[in-house]
């Protein structure tokens, strides 16, 4: 069963996400013969206060 983790900062509207869902379950079937129905994708999003870009938090970033 494989299993796929995406980690985003917060902010995408939901049809995106779901978009993503199906565009890496879809590749990974084509890729590797999985069934669809034994992919995992698990979308973490992150607060922009808690992923860094060079010792800052993207929160504090100008146009990120």
């Amino acid at each position: 069963m494989p299993l796929i983790q995406i980690q985003l900062i917060q902010g995408r509207p939901e049809d995106k996400i779901k978009e993503v869902i199906e565009n890496v379950t879809n590749t990974v079937h084509e890729t590797l013969g999985a069934p669809k129905e034994s992919i995992r994708v698990i979308v973490t999003e992150i607060p922009k206060t808690h992923w860094g870009i060079g010792g800052m938090p993207v929160s504090n970033i100008p146009n990120r």
